[in-house]
């Protein structure tokens, strides 16, 4: 593949994989190298996706990739784009962003700096059914936004899922699972004008359920649930003055949304093949190809806000991890 997009993964766990195998299902893109701090764990995957194991982060992003995709825990995010930034190779990095608003900054200012593309890999927003829900919101059919509800629950005990409840790698339901629908809130409403949020820490200090409320300036609520205990609906629906949006489970993944207008009722099924992961890679490259360093759909700024969101939340409900200041 002459003409492949290539790209260095940095990270072996689940979304690693997950981005690998998705990538398959596109025409050009694939990834070249698997990077680990050990070598064994690289060579797993590279086995598996015909890519080349290198050990060592450096090494990884001086090798010959068009793009660099941290898949790294939340912690080290920063340290990890930062360091591809700084080889001067473009980077898109697992959602959350970083593990605390202070991190996304230096992550922003380096890619300012040295004029690097970077975008947060919140892979929902380029799937069809976001888009066709930015659309209709756009569109007005179903008036002004009102109310925003969504919830995020999996079933995820500390074994063997130990990485969700590590502080020191900003571990949590909140930044794992409540992005979602976090994001989602911001994507429609913006910054919130007031956060109110209710949590409970666990044994190993971190959120195993924490629920919020934001309000903005135009009246709209968002009513936002997240949990490690237990697998929830996963449902979320967009209430306007004139109609709603429902987006069937899972809501952040490829799946059926509907709208219910005036009495009417308007199917759109899911049609996606795949994961969808790869949407963002496809976005990403087009981003790169452009010159532009930031993406419109996941904006620099909105990566920001919502780590500052993250981070009142986390006040709110008593959550603070070993690597803060």
């Amino acid at each position: 593949m002459n003409n492949s997009f290539r790209w260095g993964v940095i990270g072996t766990g689940g979304i690693a994989r997950a981005f690998a195998k998705d990538l398959e299902l596109t025409e050009r893109h694939r990834v070249a190298h698997f990077g680990s701090r050990t070598l064994s764990k690289a060579e797993v995957l590279a086995k598996e996706f015909g890519a080349i194991p290198i050990a060592g982060y450096e090494n990884l992003v001086n090798s010959e990739v068009d793009a660099i995709y941290v898949a790294t825990p939340h912690a080290i995010h920063s340290q990890n784009a930062i360091l591809a930034i700084e080889a001067g190779k473009p980077v898109l990095v697992e959602k959350p962003f970083a593990g605390n608003a202070q991190q996304a900054r230096a992550m922003i200012d380096a890619a300012k700096f040295h004029q690097v593309p970077l975008m947060e890999a919140m892979w929902s927003r380029f799937l069809p059914h976001f888009i066709r829900v930015r659309e209709i919101v756009d569109s007005g059919a179903i008036g002004e936004i009102i109310s925003i509800q969504a919830d995020h629950g999996q079933q995820l005990p500390k074994d063997p899922y130990y990485r969700l409840h590590a502080p020191e790698l900003a571990g949590g339901a909140l930044l794992d699972l409540g992005i979602y629908p976090i994001s989602l809130a911001s994507m429609l409403l913006g910054r919130p004008e007031r956060i109110l949020a209710k949590g409970v820490i666990n044994e190993s200090g971190v959120d195993s359920q924490t629920s919020t409320i934001f309000t903005y300036k135009n009246g709209a609520h968002a009513i936002l649930t997240t949990t490690l205990l237990i697998r929830t609906p996963c449902l979320a629906k967009i209430i306007g003055t004139l109609g709603r949006i429902e987006i069937d489970s899972n809501f952040y993944t490829p799946t059926s949304i509907r709208t219910v207008i005036g009495g009417e009722t308007i199917e759109y099924p899911n049609q996606y093949v795949g994961h969808g992961l790869r949407e963002q890679a496809v976005a990403f490259e087009e981003l790169i190809s452009s010159g532009k360093i930031e993406s419109q759909v996941m904006s620099h700024a909105e990566s920001l806000t919502i780590m500052e969101t993250l981070d009142e939340i986390r006040e709110q409900i008593g959550l603070k991890y070993p690597f803060e200041s």
